[in-house]
């Protein structure tokens, strides 16, 4: 018996809200798998690849990248202007 027929067999005996947990079990798997394929196999998106062929000129360019601290701020200089990030 095959690891499938072995389930069916076995999914056949539980009761429905029982078979109601198996499935949103397998669904979690599921998700978790192709989610972790997605992750791992370098899936971009055109937008992904935009930023990093701007981030490559940059780096190419010899201009130093911001760090965190110079993101946040450029994004509340953006956004009505400099506030203290600690209140």
């Amino acid at each position: 018996m095959n690891a499938e027929q072995e389930l069916l067999q076995k999914w056949r005996f539980l009761t429905p809200d029982k078979q109601q947990q198996v499935l949103e079990f397998v669904e979690f798997l599921h998700l978790k798998t192709v989610n972790s394929q997605i992750l791992t196999h370098g899936t971009k998106t055109q937008l992904g690849e935009r930023l990093r062929q701007i981030r490559a000129k940059i780096v190419a360019s010899g201009e130093p990248l911001l760090s965190q601290d110079e993101i946040e701020k450029e994004i509340a200089s953006q956004r009505g202007g400099l506030q203290d990030m600690g209140e």
